[in-house]
């Protein structure tokens, strides 16, 4: 894993003006924070709370202390197999801004939603829900800690890909809610897609109005999948 993670910190030099980072998973973090240096690396969770009886879970000032400098929070399989709430998703971002940390959020309807025609409902109501409110939450938005990633349930692995409008439209309407939860300062929250992104998606998806970048999946686990996607980012606007 550290051999890809090389190579692909090697190809982020090469596009400064583009914002990359790995995620690995919680035993890596420290190891992956020593054998990079020219992209970010993140944890795929954290608690809720900074400190506690929480056997076996991971807090925000972990994550910190190992390497990290951001975190994902509701990923949508954290949703699903966990439970997870969008309550208990902001007070996990509320947790990680306290620490220091970025965050990027998750939000994203199932395939039964958007045939049900609730897929903007649904994920407005999970920004509303789940993006932090907390102490200096203003301060991390405005310097640029705070991202939303739309990642629909129904493209995650699958190979399916959301129509390019579609994503569109839903980069609009998360907008719509940062801006109202925000202010001003909600245009500069940077809204990612996540699903199913590779190669050959990447260049199409990254052109699109209101997508500032891409949460990767399965394409981040080589270098030669990731890499095409690096430059295709590196191509366009960054």
């Amino acid at each position: 894993m550290l051999a890809e993670a090389r190579a692909i910190d090697r190809a982020a030099g090469r596009y400064p003006d583009v914002q990359v980072a790995l995620a690995p998973p919680f035993t890596l973090i420290g190891a992956l924070r020593e054998a990079v240096t020219a992209m970010g690396v993140g944890g795929q969770d954290c608690h809720a709370e900074a400190k506690g009886a929480h056997t076996g879970d991971v807090s925000a000032a972990m994550l910190l202390d190992t390497g990290a400098d951001f975190v994902i929070v509701g990923h949508s399989e954290r949703r699903k197999d966990h439970a997870e709430s969008d309550a208990l998703v902001q007070a996990k971002a509320n947790a990680a801004l306290a620490a220091g940390l970025g965050v990027i959020v998750c939000v994203g309807e199932t395939l039964d939603e958007r045939d049900a025609g609730k897929a903007v409902a649904v994920v407005a109501g999970q920004v509303d829900g789940s993006m932090p409110v907390g102490d200096g939450t203003a301060d991390a938005v405005t310097l640029g800690k705070v991202a939303v990633a739309y990642e629909p349930v129904w493209a995650i692995g699958t190979g399916r890909v959301a129509a390019v409008a579609d994503v569109i439209e839903m980069h609009a309407a998360i907008r719509e809610r940062l801006i109202a939860l925000y202010g001003e300062a909600g245009e500069k929250v940077r809204i990612l897609y996540g699903g199913s992104v590779n190669a050959g998606n990447a260049a199409e998806l990254l052109a699109a109005q209101g997508v500032g970048g891409a949460l990767v999946g399965g394409a981040s686990l080589t270098a030669d999948a990731f890499l095409p996607i690096i430059a295709a980012a590196g191509n366009g606007e960054g």
